[in-house]
């Protein structure tokens, strides 16, 4: 009888799905893998801010979690992601799971890598060399891109070009790269400066998540959902990198179509600017956040879904956010203002792209949904929900994964 292959996870922010919980990816592709039959070790910190991790009493916490090794790894703690707090603890990260005791843990045929942080690729130097493992560089971030195309940093910053070497590091000596976008093999060649094989591994939809959908309120219905026309949404965070002035210009010049209403759902840092600037409009709603077990419940209430981003060198290698899985899930038409690499939407042909900024052709895509009949735009919103369970449900990602990390020869 063939030995049982071990798998590794390692990032300092993969965490079980739950309320609130980001970094559910990495863990579900490794629960799945557990049933499956493989050894599977996830291996993660207590210092996630959009995670529930449990307190720890004691540097590392060993559970048992859906078949598999969940090891907690106690980690300085940080509130504000653009922060030198958020780089230490990143840097204490690396420093307790080089100390984290190993002898006892089950040896890996593969360990997955998983940024953030990109410095995590060096632990898996170390270990590959100590088990003598496959290893797998995962990207879900491109860092340092996205610091100086989204963050305002100078490429000349010494930070930056120290994890642009760390980040070329990765790329030329792991076993092989994965990301979670679907061009990012042209971003890798652009950093070695020559092609080099990368694989995709997108975002994914848990497909028991409606066994935790709840409803919401009637009151909340009834105060922020009940007018009765066209609804066209966006929910989420309402902060700078979402690129949300062009949701609400259009919305002003929109005012005069009593038949079409705007929704927006959600907290964030620019939400108090854009009440004070646009909350006397009579087509636009502001609605509190809902927990992220209310999110469908919201979705399916509107009649056509938003989803923008700012013009980023960032979005040349596509995307796989968790905000259009969400969308699709819901069975909802959905308007993108993006100009990166398609995925998805136009892959299910449930929705259409426009240029980013664009409140003018955003104002038009607007009124042609709203034309279609209320058939004809839940069957566009049909083909997403239905791509979605067919081409991204976890049995299907982890598959795909295993044949990276133990290819044919």
């Amino acid at each position: 009888m063939s030995k049982q292959k071990c798998i590794w996870y390692v990032s300092k922010y993969v965490a079980p799905p739950g309320k609130g919980s980001a970094g559910g990816r990495g863990y579900l592709i490794m629960k799945e893998l557990a049933r499956m039959g493989y050894r599977s070790v996830v291996i993660t910190s207590d210092s996630n801010h959009l995670a529930e991790p449990p307190v720890l009493r004691q540097p590392y916490m060993h559970q048992l979690s859906d078949g598999m090794d969940l090891w907690w790894v106690r980690t300085l703690k940080y509130n504000v992601a653009k922060s030198s707090r958020r780089i230490l603890s990143w840097l204490d990260f690396e420093w307790r799971l080089y100390r984290m005791p190993k002898k006892d843990m089950p040896v890996p045929d593969a360990i997955i890598v998983s940024s953030l942080s990109l410095l995590t690729i060096v632990n898996g130097f170390l270990l590959r060399r100590r088990f003598g493992s496959r290893l797998v560089f995962e990207i879900r971030d491109i860092w340092p891109l996205t610091l100086t195309e989204e963050g305002g940093y100078s490429i000349r910053n010494p930070f930056v070009k120290f994890l642009g070497w760390v980040e070329y590091l990765g790329y030329r000596k792991a076993d092989a790269i994965v990301g979670t976008m679907p061009n990012l093999r042209e971003h890798v060649s652009e950093v070695l400066r020559e092609d080099k094989c990368t694989h995709c591994v997108p975002m994914g939809i848990d497909t028991t998540v409606n066994d935790d959908q709840a409803e919401l309120s009637p009151e909340y219905v009834e105060r922020y959902m009940s007018s009765g026309k066209f609804v066209v949404a966006h929910v989420g965070t309402i902060g700078i990198t979402n690129a949300l002035d062009t949701f609400f210009e259009s919305a002003a010049a929109l005012k005069g179509r009593s038949d079409i209403h705007f929704l927006i759902v959600g907290d964030g840092d620019l939400r108090k600017k854009y009440q004070e600037k646009y909350g006397n409009l009579p087509n636009l709603t502001f609605g509190p956040k809902v927990e992220k077990q209310m999110v469908q419940s919201v979705l399916e209430k509107c009649d056509l879904l938003y989803f923008s981003v700012h013009k980023s060198k960032v979005w040349r290698f596509g995307q796989s956010l968790n905000k259009v899985i969400d969308y699709m899930l819901a069975g909802k038409p959905i308007i993108a203002s993006y100009s990166g690499f398609p995925s998805m939407i136009n892959e299910a042909e449930c929705g259409s792209y426009i240029p980013p900024g664009d409140a003018s052709r955003l104002g038009e895509e607007i009124i042609r949904y709203s034309r279609l009949s209320a058939d004809e735009r839940d069957r566009i919103g049909a083909k997403g929900s239905e791509w979605l369970k067919k081409n991204r449900n976890y049995e299907k990602l982890a598959g795909d994964y295993l044949k990276i990390l133990f290819p044919v020869d």
